[in-house]
């Protein structure tokens, strides 16, 4: 039996020298191969000497295996899709939180926690990651007619599949199982109380996750999931559940803002100045679209906000020198235009 194989690894390989990460515990790293479970360690030369890239849960490594303790990795394989931020060590850079799953389910429950502007973000990361974004609309059962947030969903998400679910009841669960089966992953991105452990233990069958429940008056979640970890379903599927997803695919989003700002996107480059910054410029063509309504003025301010997040998360001191330099220069073209228009 290719256990591997049934993992979503498909490239060849020498038995017994190819592992998948299926959850990581600060230095040490659980793993599945073809002598089953285990456990594993960085081998100190290749990663801190040689720059290999720090594995996370869902990659695919090359290892020493040792049958009598912790196995050796000395490689991280290529991924094919990838959720990362910032590292928060200085001088590492990249930090890869997630890899090679093919669609990024995006939860949402129909309860205070429904967030337009979340949901957009979202899609941004999910894009950016190169898989494949899906909505899930969880809690059902908690409000009386999902209609108008599904047609927001959709509004925002063009394209993207959106289902309506609710574990209580079932409603929509059943729709799921065309993304579930055996090789495929999927992880899943949401902020807590949305159900992403209600959901895990019901595809499941049984309880393998904690759920926090719903704190009375907010309507907000308890955190319960605390490391980051790949959880195996009866369907073969494998879902990667992770925390701190608010910290999350902050390193580039441009990719991912482009994909999820599709209606955005049309009109950037047609500005009068390549380097516009679409707010007060002359010949700002997402400004001229928005006044002749081509363009809604709400998605061009997201698109905007999420951008300069993005790029301050990214780099602070360098956005800051660059909102400063825009100040100086939007200044400078005002006081020329003026000067223009009296002469």
């Amino acid at each position: 039996m290719n256990i591997l194989k049934e993992y979503g690894y498909q490239a060849d390989y020498e038995a017994g020298t190819v592992a998948r990460i299926t959850a990581v515990h600060k230095e040490r790293y659980e793993i599945i191969s073809d002598h089953g479970a285990g456990y594993a360690r960085l081998k100190t030369k290749e990663y801190y000497d040689g720059g290999q890239a720090f594995p996370t849960v869902g990659d695919f490594v090359r290892m020493q295996y040792n049958a009598q303790g912790d196995s050796l990795i000395v490689e991280t394989l290529p991924r094919r899709t990838y959720f990362s931020r910032r590292d928060p060590l200085p001088g590492r850079g990249e930090q890869a939180v997630a890899a090679n799953f093919d669609d990024v389910m995006i939860l949402q429950s129909l309860n205070h926690d429904f967030n337009p502007k979340r949901l957009e973000w979202y899609l941004a990361l999910a894009w950016q990651s190169g898989a494949t974004p899906v909505i899930l609309l969880t809690k059902a059962d908690l409000t009386e007619d999902a209609g108008p947030y599904l047609m927001q969903a959709q509004e925002i998400a063009i394209g993207v599949p959106v289902h309506v679910i609710s574990v209580a009841t079932g409603q929509g669960m059943k729709e799921l199982e065309a993304y579930l089966h055996t090789g495929r992953t999927v992880v899943f991105l949401g902020s807590s109380g949305v159900g992403k452990s209600s959901l895990v233990n019901a595809l499941c069958g049984r309880e393998v996750m904690i759920t926090g429940g719903i704190r009375s008056g907010d309507d907000k979640g308890r955190h319960t999931t605390t490391f980051r970890q790949l959880i195996r379903l009866p369907s073969g599927a494998m879902i990667i559940d992770t925390p701190g997803m608010r910290e999350m695919g902050m390193w580039d989003v441009s990719q991912g803002l482009n994909e999820a700002f599709s209606d955005v996107e049309q009109f950037i480059g047609q500005c009068r100045f390549r380097d516009c910054a679409h707010q007060k410029e002359p010949g700002c063509a997402l400004r001229a679209a928005v006044e002749s309504g081509k363009l809604d003025a709400a998605r061009l301010e997201s698109y905007l906000k999420l951008r300069e997040e993005a790029e301050y998360a990214d780099d602070k001191a360098a956005f800051l020198r660059k909102k400063q330099q825009w100040h100086k220069e939007i200044s400078k073209l005002n006081k020329q235009m003026k000067k223009e228009r009296r002469g």
